[in-house]
Protein backbone atom coordinates (compact mmCIF):
# COMPACT_ATOMS: atom_id res chain seq x y z
CA UNK A 1 0.00 0.00 0.00
CA UNK A 2 1.30 3.55 -0.90
CA UNK A 3 1.42 6.18 1.77
CA UNK A 4 -0.74 8.89 2.06
CA UNK A 5 2.37 11.18 2.72
CA UNK A 6 3.36 10.67 -0.82
CA UNK A 7 6.82 9.41 0.39
CA UNK A 8 6.40 6.24 -1.18
CA UNK A 9 7.37 4.54 1.76
CA UNK A 10 4.07 2.05 2.75
CA UNK A 11 1.65 3.13 5.26
CA UNK A 12 2.03 0.65 8.34
CA UNK A 13 -0.67 0.19 11.15
CA UNK A 14 -0.04 1.44 14.42
CA UNK A 15 0.24 -2.05 16.61
CA UNK A 16 -0.70 -1.77 20.67
CA UNK A 17 2.67 -0.70 22.75
CA UNK A 18 4.19 1.62 19.82
CA UNK A 19 2.58 5.08 21.37
CA UNK A 20 0.59 5.60 18.94
CA UNK A 21 -3.27 4.95 18.74
CA UNK A 22 -4.33 1.33 17.70
CA UNK A 23 -4.90 1.34 14.29
CA UNK A 24 -3.91 4.63 13.26
CA UNK A 25 -0.81 5.05 10.91
CA UNK A 26 2.65 5.12 11.95
CA UNK A 27 4.50 8.56 10.56
CA UNK A 28 5.95 7.35 7.28
CA UNK A 29 9.28 8.12 7.84
CA UNK A 30 9.69 6.23 11.27
CA UNK A 31 11.68 2.32 11.38
CA UNK A 32 11.20 -0.79 13.39
CA UNK A 33 11.87 -0.37 17.12
CA UNK A 34 15.25 0.44 18.66
CA UNK A 35 14.23 1.02 21.64
CA UNK A 36 12.25 -0.55 24.20
CA UNK A 37 11.64 -0.32 28.05
CA UNK A 38 9.42 -3.17 29.80
CA UNK A 39 8.28 -2.82 32.97
CA UNK A 40 11.00 -0.14 34.32
CA UNK A 41 10.77 0.62 37.87
CA UNK A 42 13.17 2.74 39.80
CA UNK A 43 13.04 2.77 43.89
CA UNK A 44 15.55 5.42 45.61
CA UNK A 45 15.62 3.94 48.86
CA UNK A 46 11.47 4.21 49.70
CA UNK A 47 11.23 6.15 47.08
CA UNK A 48 9.38 4.63 44.09
CA UNK A 49 10.31 7.30 41.34
CA UNK A 50 9.23 4.64 38.35
CA UNK A 51 6.10 2.76 38.47
CA UNK A 52 5.62 0.36 35.33
CA UNK A 53 7.06 2.18 32.40
CA UNK A 54 6.58 0.86 28.81
CA UNK A 55 8.09 2.40 26.02
CA UNK A 56 8.97 1.72 22.65
CA UNK A 57 10.92 4.32 20.32
CA UNK A 58 11.20 3.49 16.94
CA UNK A 59 14.21 4.72 14.05
CA UNK A 60 14.26 8.08 12.85
CA UNK A 61 11.86 8.89 15.59
CA UNK A 62 11.83 12.03 18.07
CA UNK A 63 10.04 11.40 20.93
CA UNK A 64 9.66 14.44 23.86
CA UNK A 65 8.73 13.43 27.31
CA UNK A 66 7.26 16.17 29.31
CA UNK A 67 5.96 16.39 32.43
CA UNK A 68 6.09 18.40 36.09
CA UNK A 69 9.35 18.37 37.75
CA UNK A 70 9.70 15.21 39.93
CA UNK A 71 7.84 13.07 37.81
CA UNK A 72 10.55 10.67 36.38
CA UNK A 73 11.51 11.87 33.53
CA UNK A 74 15.00 12.64 33.75
CA UNK A 75 14.88 9.52 35.62
CA UNK A 76 13.86 7.11 32.75
CA UNK A 77 16.72 8.70 30.62
CA UNK A 78 19.31 8.17 33.22
CA UNK A 79 17.88 4.07 33.13
CA UNK A 80 17.90 3.87 29.30
CA UNK A 81 21.48 4.87 29.76
CA UNK A 82 22.18 3.27 33.08
CA UNK A 83 23.76 5.97 34.27
CA UNK A 84 20.88 4.51 37.13
CA UNK A 85 20.68 0.75 37.55
CA UNK A 86 17.16 0.10 36.99
CA UNK A 87 15.46 -1.57 40.31
CA UNK A 88 13.22 -4.17 38.01
CA UNK A 89 12.76 -4.42 34.29
CA UNK A 90 14.30 -4.74 30.92
CA UNK A 91 16.10 -1.82 28.75
CA UNK A 92 16.97 -2.97 25.07
CA UNK A 93 18.92 -0.12 22.69
CA UNK A 94 19.50 -1.93 18.91
CA UNK A 95 19.28 -5.61 19.96
CA UNK A 96 21.42 -5.38 23.10
CA UNK A 97 18.79 -6.33 25.89
CA UNK A 98 19.62 -5.96 29.98
CA UNK A 99 17.15 -6.83 32.73
CA UNK A 100 17.86 -4.93 35.73
CA UNK A 101 20.59 -6.81 38.20
CA UNK A 102 20.74 -4.12 40.85
CA UNK A 103 22.34 -7.26 43.27
CA UNK A 104 24.95 -7.92 40.24
CA UNK A 105 25.40 -4.26 38.64
CA UNK A 106 29.25 -4.48 39.54
CA UNK A 107 29.76 -7.72 37.49
CA UNK A 108 32.35 -7.54 34.53
CA UNK A 109 29.73 -8.86 32.29
CA UNK A 110 27.09 -6.65 33.68
CA UNK A 111 29.58 -3.64 33.31
CA UNK A 112 30.46 -4.83 29.55
CA UNK A 113 26.56 -4.91 28.84
CA UNK A 114 26.18 -1.50 29.87
CA UNK A 115 28.98 -0.61 28.12
CA UNK A 116 27.38 -1.75 24.76
CA UNK A 117 23.97 -0.01 25.58
CA UNK A 118 25.84 3.36 26.12
CA UNK A 119 27.60 2.85 22.74
CA UNK A 120 24.85 2.84 21.05
CA UNK A 121 22.53 5.47 23.09
CA UNK A 122 24.26 8.81 23.89
CA UNK A 123 23.39 11.32 26.42
CA UNK A 124 23.24 15.36 27.08
CA UNK A 125 22.88 16.67 30.06
CA UNK A 126 21.57 20.24 31.08
CA UNK A 127 24.91 20.68 32.28
CA UNK A 128 27.49 20.35 29.20
CA UNK A 129 30.57 18.38 30.81
CA UNK A 130 32.73 19.69 28.22
CA UNK A 131 36.94 18.74 29.41
CA UNK A 132 38.21 22.55 30.19
CA UNK A 133 41.54 21.56 29.70
CA UNK A 134 40.57 20.35 25.77
CA UNK A 135 39.73 22.31 22.61
CA UNK A 136 36.84 21.73 20.61
CA UNK A 137 37.83 19.63 18.77
CA UNK A 138 39.79 17.41 21.56
CA UNK A 139 36.38 17.09 23.19
CA UNK A 140 35.07 15.63 20.57
CA UNK A 141 37.08 12.83 19.69
CA UNK A 142 38.37 12.12 22.40
CA UNK A 143 35.19 9.66 22.92
CA UNK A 144 35.84 8.08 19.86
CA UNK A 145 38.69 7.10 20.12
CA UNK A 146 39.65 6.67 23.36
CA UNK A 147 36.35 4.67 24.06
CA UNK A 148 34.98 3.76 20.50
CA UNK A 149 38.70 2.77 18.60
CA UNK A 150 38.22 5.12 15.90
CA UNK A 151 41.56 6.11 14.56
CA UNK A 152 42.50 9.50 15.15
CA UNK A 153 42.40 11.01 11.28
CA UNK A 154 38.97 9.19 10.92
CA UNK A 155 37.18 10.92 14.07
CA UNK A 156 39.03 14.22 13.38
CA UNK A 157 37.22 14.00 10.41
CA UNK A 158 33.69 13.37 11.84
CA UNK A 159 33.96 15.58 14.26
CA UNK A 160 34.15 18.32 11.82
CA UNK A 161 31.69 17.22 10.01
CA UNK A 162 29.10 17.43 13.13
CA UNK A 163 30.81 20.61 14.47
CA UNK A 164 30.06 22.03 10.84
CA UNK A 165 26.34 20.57 11.71
CA UNK A 166 26.04 22.82 14.47
CA UNK A 167 27.88 25.74 13.27
CA UNK A 168 30.89 25.94 14.97
CA UNK A 169 33.81 24.12 13.00
CA UNK A 170 35.46 27.69 13.12
CA UNK A 171 35.72 27.00 16.93
CA UNK A 172 37.40 23.85 16.30
CA UNK A 173 40.46 25.14 18.07
CA UNK A 174 39.01 27.04 20.80
CA UNK A 175 38.84 25.71 24.30
CA UNK A 176 35.38 26.13 26.23
CA UNK A 177 36.44 28.86 28.39
CA UNK A 178 36.33 31.61 25.78
CA UNK A 179 32.05 29.84 24.07
CA UNK A 180 28.93 30.73 25.28
CA UNK A 181 26.57 28.73 27.16
CA UNK A 182 24.75 28.01 24.01
CA UNK A 183 27.94 27.20 21.79
CA UNK A 184 29.26 24.80 24.62
CA UNK A 185 25.81 23.11 23.88
CA UNK A 186 26.24 22.94 20.72
CA UNK A 187 29.94 21.05 21.12
CA UNK A 188 28.68 18.87 23.38
CA UNK A 189 25.72 17.75 20.95
CA UNK A 190 28.57 17.60 18.51
CA UNK A 191 30.57 15.52 20.39
CA UNK A 192 27.70 13.02 21.13
CA UNK A 193 27.10 12.56 17.45
CA UNK A 194 30.59 11.76 16.66
CA UNK A 195 30.02 8.62 18.50
CA UNK A 196 27.37 8.08 15.57
CA UNK A 197 24.80 6.57 18.52
CA UNK A 198 22.09 4.93 17.51
CA UNK A 199 19.53 6.99 19.11
CA UNK A 200 20.12 10.20 21.33
CA UNK A 201 18.60 11.14 24.98
CA UNK A 202 18.91 14.84 25.85
CA UNK A 203 18.11 15.28 29.46
CA UNK A 204 16.28 19.19 29.24
CA UNK A 205 19.46 20.79 27.28
CA UNK A 206 18.39 24.10 27.23
CA UNK A 207 17.14 24.66 30.89
CA UNK A 208 21.05 25.91 32.21
CA UNK A 209 20.85 28.16 29.65
CA UNK A 210 19.75 32.16 29.17
CA UNK A 211 17.13 32.80 27.53
CA UNK A 212 18.82 34.81 24.48
CA UNK A 213 20.57 31.58 24.08
CA UNK A 214 18.25 28.67 23.94
CA UNK A 215 17.15 29.32 20.30
CA UNK A 216 20.38 28.45 18.46
CA UNK A 217 20.15 25.04 20.95
CA UNK A 218 16.67 24.41 19.68
CA UNK A 219 17.26 25.18 15.99
CA UNK A 220 20.29 22.58 15.84
CA UNK A 221 17.75 19.73 17.79
CA UNK A 222 15.21 20.79 15.45
CA UNK A 223 17.18 19.90 12.59
CA UNK A 224 18.39 16.50 13.52
CA UNK A 225 14.96 15.61 14.71
CA UNK A 226 13.73 16.69 10.78
CA UNK A 227 16.78 14.93 9.75
CA UNK A 228 15.61 12.01 11.02
CA UNK A 229 18.14 11.36 13.97
CA UNK A 230 16.37 8.90 16.60
CA UNK A 231 16.24 11.37 19.81
CA UNK A 232 14.01 11.03 23.31
CA UNK A 233 13.86 14.37 24.75
CA UNK A 234 12.89 15.70 28.22
CA UNK A 235 11.87 19.11 27.62
CA UNK A 236 9.83 21.83 28.72
CA UNK A 237 9.52 23.94 25.59
CA UNK A 238 6.37 23.12 24.39
CA UNK A 239 6.88 25.42 21.23
CA UNK A 240 9.27 23.12 20.52
CA UNK A 241 7.93 19.78 21.14
CA UNK A 242 5.15 21.13 18.93
CA UNK A 243 7.16 21.67 16.09
CA UNK A 244 10.30 18.94 15.93
CA UNK A 245 8.22 15.65 17.79
CA UNK A 246 6.88 12.56 16.19
CA UNK A 247 5.82 11.81 19.23
CA UNK A 248 4.97 13.43 23.08
CA UNK A 249 5.03 11.40 26.37
CA UNK A 250 3.35 12.68 29.06
CA UNK A 251 4.36 11.72 32.60
CA UNK A 252 3.03 12.08 36.04
CA UNK A 253 4.06 10.31 39.20
CA UNK A 254 6.27 7.96 37.29
CA UNK A 255 3.81 6.75 35.06
CA UNK A 256 3.10 7.40 31.57
CA UNK A 257 0.04 8.81 31.77
CA UNK A 258 -0.58 9.58 27.58
CA UNK A 259 0.77 9.51 24.68
CA UNK A 260 0.65 10.60 20.81
CA UNK A 261 1.34 12.95 18.15
CA UNK A 262 1.97 16.62 19.19
CA UNK A 263 -1.19 17.88 18.19
CA UNK A 264 -3.05 15.30 20.05
CA UNK A 265 -1.09 15.64 23.72
CA UNK A 266 -0.78 19.33 23.01
CA UNK A 267 -3.84 20.43 21.62
CA UNK A 268 -6.17 18.05 22.54
CA UNK A 269 -5.48 15.67 25.63
CA UNK A 270 -7.45 12.93 26.46
CA UNK A 271 -6.53 13.09 30.09
CA UNK A 272 -7.31 15.10 32.45
CA UNK A 273 -4.03 14.73 34.62
CA UNK A 274 -2.14 15.86 30.87
CA UNK A 275 -4.94 18.94 30.67
CA UNK A 276 -4.05 20.13 34.26
CA UNK A 277 -0.41 20.59 33.61
CA UNK A 278 -1.03 21.91 30.39
CA UNK A 279 -2.80 24.83 32.13
CA UNK A 280 -0.70 25.17 34.85
CA UNK A 281 2.32 25.12 32.79
CA UNK A 282 0.95 28.28 30.35
CA UNK A 283 -0.35 30.00 32.88
CA UNK A 284 3.40 30.44 34.37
Amino acid sequence: MTSASGSGMPDRIAPEGSGYAKGTMLPSHVGEPIVRVVGLQKYFGENHVLKGVDLEVRQREAVMVIGRSGSGKTTLLRCINFLEEPTVGSIEVDGVRLEADPMNARSRKHQEEIRQIRLRAGMLFQEFNLFPHMTVLGNCIEAPTQAGGVPKDMAIARAERYLDKVGLLSRKDDYPSRLSGGQKQRVAIARALSMEPKVLLFDEPTSALDPELIGEVLVVMEDLAHEGTTMIVVTHEMHFAQEAADRVVFMEDGRIIEEGPPEQVLNDPRHEETTHFLRRFLER
